[in-house]
């Protein structure tokens, strides 16, 4: 049984953290420039970037609002068969709205929700790795209140909580003796509780340095439904019931720089460090028992992973400022746990955006992600199951930005 149930909720926490494809999108200004911003200020969304650059607008009130549109493939070559399958996954839709306010010279309060991954992965009913899963939705959403304080002209400090609510759902088919039509189902609600911490320093009128540590976040899965659909002669050793598991989403350490070069050019990069070893094994418990339902561990044994970015900005004029960027994400996944659950490869994000400037409070942003996943081959070992995967997504974006 631990075979049947365990590999189901492994991909939870990297879903929620990545999205199967390391997407981020927590910004469209960001996004269009690489998704860049832990050491220049673009706005309200700072909120999530670097919470110490909030107050560091010209205006007392900012406001951000915006969505992407997640267009995600993945194709599987079977190394036995040679028979190439491809999901086809729903259009994901995450949003993010951030807000400012300038308290006084020194203080700034904030608060942003966002959602930083919410696309699904569907293989289909009859594919062939229906027993290890079928698809997969994921809905998150991140509340982050936020404080930010300027210690002087040139430096300053932020911090806030983050509050995590959830919910997953799981299908896929059920090997057994008795039955072709075998499934289950699983769905449950998650929250957790987090921090973001960042600080900024202007060295002088060209280099600025960010750095922001946002924390590891346990998210705790209570009460879960599963239910089985099962040939009536299996149904009292796969009872529907309850489950519960803790998930922990990495913490996420980024360092960036930024250098205007001239006051219509500016410049920056950046590294990340993603604590992925913390997910070291996933730990469940069901209500309810029998001899092929038992309460189990399964190990993951994630590697910590880094994400590199670069990007620059050129303001044309007044009115529009134009973007373009480049990201290498590595995955944080062994080969002898890749599987269809979590389709995750290393990754090469392209972008570009602009924002245009509709009188002196109003704003439009737009930004364009293309993430090319590198081809990667593996078997999961548990299961014999491998092949080729091949990821790519197309994502555009849209926002808008309000100052008074």
């Amino acid at each position: 049984m631990k075979k049947l149930i365990l590999p189901l909720l492994g991909c939870i926490p990297f879903l929620l953290h990545a999205g199967g494809f390391q997407v981020n999108l927590q910004g469209n200004k960001q996004t269009g420039m690489g998704h860049l911003g832990t050491s220049f200020y673009l706005g309200a969304s700072s909120a999530y970037f670097n919470p110490a650059m909030m107050g560091m607008g010209e205006n007392k009130i900012n406001i951000e609002a915006g969505a992407s549109f997640i267009n995600s493939n993945v194709v599987f070559q079977n190394q036995t068969t040679g028979v190439s399958e491809q999901t086809d996954n729903p259009m994901g839709t995450p949003f993010y709205l951030y807000g400012t306010y300038t308290i006084n010279e020194k203080v700034t309060a904030g608060l942003g929700v966002y959602t930083p991954f919410g696309s699904a992965v569907d293989w289909g009913e009859e594919w062939t790795g229906k027993f290890l899963i079928r698809d997969i939705q994921l809905r998150a959403i991140f509340i982050q209140p936020t404080v930010a304080y300027r210690v002087n002209d040139q430096l300053s400090v932020g911090a806030g909580l983050t509050y995590v609510l959830g919910s997953v759902e799981i299908n896929r088919a059920v090997s057994a003796p008795i039955g072709n039509n075998n499934s289950v189902n699983l769905k449950g609600n998650a929250n957790g509780i987090g921090f973001n911490a960042g600080v900024h320093y202007q060295v002088n009128d060209q280099w600025s340095v960010g750095l922001t540590h946002r924390s590891r976040v346990d998210i705790d899965l209570k009460e879960g439904d599963v239910d089985f659909t099962m040939d009536p002669a299996l149904a009292s050793s796969f009872p529907d019931g309850k489950f519960s598991a803790s998930l922990p989403l990495p913490s996420t350490t980024t360092l960036g720089i930024a250098y205007q070069a001239t006051d219509k050019l500016l410049l920056s990069v950046e590294g990340s460090f993603v604590g992925w070893s913390a997910y070291e094994s996933l730990d469940f418990d069901f209500k309810t028992n029998t001899d092929r339902l038992e309460d189990s561990k399964n190990p993951r044994n994630y590697e910590d992973a880094i994400i590199i970015r670069v990007g620059g900005q050129y303001s044309v004029n007044e009115e529009l400022d134009v973007r373009a960027g480049f990201y290498y994400d590595e995955s944080p996944i062994q080969d002898e746990f890749f599987n269809p659950e979590t389709p995750s490869t290393n990754n090469l994000g392209f972008t570009t955006g602009l924002s245009y400037s509709v009188g002196e409070s109003f704003g439009v942003d737009a930004s364009f992600l293309f993430i090319s996943g590198q081809e990667r081959e593996s078997e999961y070992q548990p299961a014999g199951f491998g092949g080729k995967y091949k990821a790519i997504s197309i994502i555009p974006g849209i926002g808008l930005t309000y100052k008074l």
